[in-house]
């Protein structure tokens, strides 16, 4: 999939590492894993199960003008 991803993405994520969010990262070892397979710093979010729905009111918030 990383092949598939555009060149800026696939830098940000080459330098930052992938980030697990949702239910499915919670599978043992996932993270071991993705980590092992790609080469690639990978972590699972603080709290996985919320992470997109939080970010995703950030980001709405963001472009109807209420930043923090």
């Amino acid at each position: 999939m990383l092949e598939k991803t555009p060149p800026e993405l696939a830098a940000d994520i080459a330098d930052r590492g992938i980030v697990l969010t949702g239910g499915g990262c919670l599978l043992y070892g996932l993270e071991e894993l993705i980590e092992n397979k790609t080469g690639i710093n990978t972590m699972t979010a603080e709290d996985p199960m919320t992470a997109v729905a939080i970010g995703t009111g950030k980001y709405i918030e963001y472009l109807s003008g209420s930043r923090d």
